[in-house]
This record gives C-alpha cells, structure tokens and sequence, in this order.
C-alpha cells in the first residue's frame, strides 16, 4: 500500500502478492507488471489541509441550526452546554479521528483495521453514514441552484402572487399589516414558491408522483461540480478550497453587515443572545447542544480522518484541530447576528414576534431568509449573495463526503484503483448512483422521503453510537497513552492530558449518556409537525439507522468467529494488530527512530509475556515431579 513515506519500497514490490489472513487485509488482485501504481498523494501545503477541514466543518448547519437553537434554548445561556460538550466531545473526537488518519496514512477503514482490527466495524460504520449523505446531502444543493437561478431576474418570482403556482389564497407582503400578513385563509407567496414550484409537494410519502426535472438538472449539474472538484484526488480538492472554503466567509461578512445595518436588527440580536438561565434545567437543552457538537464538526464521519492521512507525518495536527474547532464555532457564533439581524429586520417589518418568522433547517435558507430579501432594496442582489453562500457551504461539506467514501475504499483495495484513471472511473461510479438514488427526493413526494433520511440516515444517535466505540477503542483497547506515544513520535511533544482523560472517561460517558437520552425521547418523525408517516416509512427510517450502527457489534462479531486459537491468542491478533508487521507493508520502516523503538518495546513485552507463561509451565512441571517421586 502506498504512503508518502516509503514510495520507493512499495513501487518495488508492486508484483507481489500478499494473501489474506482473514482479519487483517483483504486479498489484493494481482498488478500488471506493465502498470505502475499511482501514488497516494499528500497535500501540498498545510494551507491545503486547513482550509479543506474547514470546507468540510463550517457548513449549512452553522447557518441554519446553530443560531436557531440558541434562540430556542436560552439564547445565551445555550453557550454553557454547548461549551461543555465542546471541551469534553468536540475537541478530543475531532482531535482522534485526525490524528488517527495522519498517523496510519489511511483513509476511514483500514485506519482501524491498523489500529485494532476487532473495531474494524467503526470504519464500515461510518462509511455507511457517508455513503447515505452522499445521497441526500447534496438536495440541498440542487434547491439552493435552483432558488439562485431564479434570483437573476429584476422581479423575484416568490415576491407576487401572479404566478401560475399561485393560488386564490396568495396574500403578497404589506408593510406593517400584521393582520393580513398572518390572516389563517391565506397563504405567502414565498411559501407558495417553495411548496408548490419547488418542491410540488404531495400530500404524503405514499404519493411519490413524478420526478421534477427542474431540479433534476440542478442536481446533476452539482454532482457535475462535485466530481471535479474531487476526481483527481487532494491535488484538485486542495486547489479548489481555495475559494470554496474562503469564499463563503465574504458572502458571510456581506449579509453581516447588511442585516446589522437594517432597521429592527437589535430586536433579532436581543432574542438571539438574551440568556435564559432558567431553560438549562430542560435535559433537551443538553440534548441539543451535544447533537449539534456533532452535525457541526463532522465527527464520526470518517471524513477528518481520510483528510488527515494527506497529511506529512510530522505535521502538528494538535494545534491545527484546536485552531479548526474554534474557527467552526466562532463562525456558528456569528452567523447568528447576520441571520437573526435579518430575523428582527423582519420581525419589525411585519410587525409580529419574532418567534413568528424564526426558522430552522431548510425553513430558513428557502422561506424565512428569501420572504426577508423582498423587503429589502435591491432584493435580487441580496437574494444571489445568500444562495451562492449556500452553495458553496454545501459544495465543500459534499466533494469532502466522497473523497471521504472514494479513500476509504481506495485505501482498501490499492492494486484496484491505484491505476491509471480507475480512480476517476470510481468516483465517476459514485457520483452516478448517487444521483439517481437521490432522484427519489426530487420526486412529489421527495421532501417526505429526504426528512426520512436526514432524520435517521445520520442522526444524533448514530454519531453518538460511533463516538463511544471510537473513544473505547483508543482509550482502552489500544491505549491512550500508547496513542498519545503515536501522537509524541508525529508532533515533536504531548498534548494537554485533558484530552487523553476525555477519551478515558469524559467523552465515553457523556456520548453514552446523550444516547440513552435521544432514545427515551425519541418520537416517530413528523413533517411540518403535522404530518405523521406511516409505520412502514419509520421501519425504514430505522433500518437507515441501523444500517450504520450494527456494523460494529456484527464486524466484531465476524472477527472473534473466524479467528483461530484461544481467547488470549484472539485478543492479542485482533487487539494489538501494530504488532503484526505484515499489516503494516513498509511504512514500519519509514517511521522515525522513536516510532521504532516504541515497536521493539511492545514486541520484547510480547516476548517477555510468552517466556513467562513457558517458565511457570516449566515450575509446574518440575514441581509435580518432585510431588510425585
């Protein structure tokens, strides 16, 4: 297998073939003696690397989710859980995960397969989770096309009721008439644009109807985007986060300006930072802070650990982590003041509480933030400002997803798609399933089918569920210290301690704790909080859910039963996999001197432990003798 660090040694053992042992890799196919493996690449600045994490972290949910649950849950009282959860579950996991990928050179799988292989399943796991937001993910996208197309027109097409989507019941925007603006007989045209020319929506999941094709060509011209953004691999993703990634922060910085600037803003502002002290005693305060540590910094993913094996072995991913957290809630934090400015711009326009035009999730990007653009001046210019930023938000977090997927199975087979072009062939195979399995959410029925996936597919519970294992394999099975050993050998110094005792003890307990909490309160899904889905839709919602979590216990399950020998013999081949070499192909030889003393270490222990075992076998023996005569 192919690593930055030792090219030369794999370039000259690219005819060999190495069997499976049954848990430790799989049986690679024979290369061509003709066709020269390609390298696995490696990013070409750290610049690269950071701004890709960040592509990936800051996206639609520091937009849409993060100020909205801190108006909903004490606004700024909010910030006490969502700080500890910060400290205690965002950090050390987002710190694992890319340490983790920097260390083995290996993408979301065989990084665990190197590690421990009976906690191989967290790697199938997550890729599952990947996989399925490669699918609906990417929806949003094609909505947020679809929307700035239509900006680029003088007269916005959700700002009138003279439209052929419009009903009798249209009601456009009058200023400063609450009483019609909110009249239950009538309905907005920006509502109306949304459910009605977007989305054709039916009257439920069991009435798919036919395919929007408007939105079908939006969306296969953001997988278009998508596939070159990634097809070559970090050398194309790390040039294209250039703008990507930096981008989005000058439309940010745009729309924060105008919104503080609009008559109302101190309104919206208020309501989003006022603390309430007295709502840190509801448990789903807590609940929602955690969950949303976990949305917002992409943990749990394999994405941080396929973008940190790019990385050059020395590279200080410690103090980058810490950097890219902060930098991901610093942007949650102000994102708040450009949306709920925009909130209270509104709030004051209509003349009606703000708890009346606060929106989350989708409600906001395409109802809440378009109805306020027609208030404003210039309101085509506003409205193509805000939907590129969303764009560019979700392009990152997207092309991210699938190289995340394309390593993770790359990494797998390397003799398969380290040749010329399969690689490209690969994601060219991903991108194309993809799209026509998400083509069911451009259906009638497709926002019924795409609240089903977003709600199960990659929910709270399923982050969660990998963050305990993930903690419990570093912290106790292959060992903290031993991983912070790893982490010494790559960065030069330890980290903080405290990081090593969250992933003991902190991170572990609360992950589980928030779990058992998400199922005692777990409830059937509901769309718009009125319509209820039908019990087969919530079975597959389940299977969604347990598609990705029962990899784990089943991975374990397959590895203990396939391993021949005793208990401890199986402990030793699937617990401590470092000390099999053969696992590791000539990257052992490219480590540092540290790294190989560290090996010669746990291999003398290794012995030790046998000749211990055959000394006592020796007393006993010797002992029943002399017993006997």
């Amino acid at each position: 297998m192919f690593n930055f660090l030792g090219q030369s040694n794999d370039m000259e053992n690219t005819s060999k073939v190495e069997a499976s042992n049954g848990h430790s890799r799989p049986l690679d196919i024979v290369p061509s003696t003709e066709e020269k493996m390609t390298e696995r690449g490696q990013w070409g600045n750290k610049v690269e690397f950071i701004l890709s994490v960040a592509g990936e972290i800051i996206g639609l949910g520091n937009v849409w989710r993060f100020p909205y649950l801190c108006y909903k849950n004490g606004g700024g009282a909010f910030f006490i859980p969502y700080l500890i959860f910060l400290f205690a579950c965002g950090i050390p996991v987002f710190f694992l995960e890319t340490a983790l990928g920097q260390y083995t050179s290996e993408g979301g799988i065989t990084c665990w397969r190197k590690i421990c292989p009976l906690f191989e399943g967290l790697g199938y796991g997550s890729q599952v989770i990947v996989a399925l937001l490669n699918i609906y993910y990417i929806i949003v996208l094609a909505w947020a096309v679809f929307f700035l197309f239509n900006s680029f027109t003088w007269d916005l097409p959700w700002a009138s009721c003279n439209n052929s989507w419009n009903t009798n019941s249209c009601m456009p925007f009058q200023k400063g008439n609450s009483s019609i603006n909110h009249n239950e007989n009538t309905t907005s045209p920006v509502i109306e644009f949304w459910e009605r020319r977007v989305l054709r929506i039916s009257s439920g999941i069991d009435h798919i109807g036919s395919l929007n094709w408007d939105l079908a060509l939006c969306l296969a011209f953001a997988w278009v985007i998508c596939y070159f953004c990634v097809w070559k691999g970090v050398k194309s993703t790390g040039k294209v986060v250039y703008f990507t990634a930096t981008f989005p922060y000058v439309m940010l910085l745009v729309l924060l300006i105008r919104g503080v600037t609009l008559p109302g803003a101190s309104i919206g502002i208020h309501f989003y930072l006022y603390p309430d002290i007295n709502r840190l005693s509801d448990p789903q305060v807590w609940m929602d802070a955690g969950t949303q540590i976990f949305f917002s910094f992409a943990i749990c993913l394999g994405c941080l650990t396929a973008l940190g094996s790019y990385n050059k072995y020395n590279n200080n991913c410690y103090r980058d982590c810490v950097a890219l957290c902060f930098l991901n809630s610093g942007t949650s934090f102000v994102a708040g003041f450009a949306i709920f400015s925009i909130l209270g711009f509104m709030s004051y326009e209509q003349n009606v509480p703000i708890s009346e035009v606060a929106e989350s999730g989708p409600g906001l990007a395409f109802i809440a933030y378009p109805r306020a653009v027609t208030m404003m001046p210039f309101s085509p210019l506003w409205a193509c400002f805000f939907f590129i930023m969303i764009v560019f938000l979700g392009l990152d977090s997207q092309f991210v997803c699938v190289e995340s997927l394309v390593t993770a199975v790359v990494d797998m087979y390397p003799s398969v798609f380290r040749r010329k072009n399969r690689r490209e062939l690969f994601i060219l195979a991903v991108a194309i399933v993809s799209f026509f399995l998400g083509l069911i959410m451009l259906t009638e029925g497709g926002m019924y089918v795409f609240q089903l996936f977003d709600y199960y597919a990659a929910s709270g519970m399923c982050l969660l569920f990998v963050a305990i294992f993930q903690t419990v394999c570093i912290g106790w099975v292959y060992g903290a210290d031993r991983f912070y050993d790893n982490i010494e050998d790559m960065i030069g110094y330890r980290p903080s301690p405290a990081i090593k005792y969250c992933w003991l003890f902190f991170t572990p307990a609360t992950c589980f704790g928030t779990f058992a909490f998400a199922l005692i309160k777990y409830s059937p899904l509901k769309y718009n909080n009125d319509y209820v889905y039908p019990w087969w839709a919530d079975g597959i919602g389940w299977i969604l859910a347990l598609s990705s979590m029962l990899c784990i216990p089943l991975c374990m399950a397959f590895k203990l039963y396939n391993t021949p020998g005793t208990l401890r013999e199986v402990s030793l081949k699937l617990g401590d996999n470092t000390e099999n070499p053969n696992n590791w192909g000539e990257k052992q030889d490219t480590r540092s001197s540290s790294f190989k003393i560290i090996m010669k270490v746990f291999k003398l222990k290794k012995c030790l432990l046998e000749i211990e075992e055959q000394f006592i076998s020796l007393s006993d023996i010797i002992s029943l003798t002399c017993f006997v005569f």
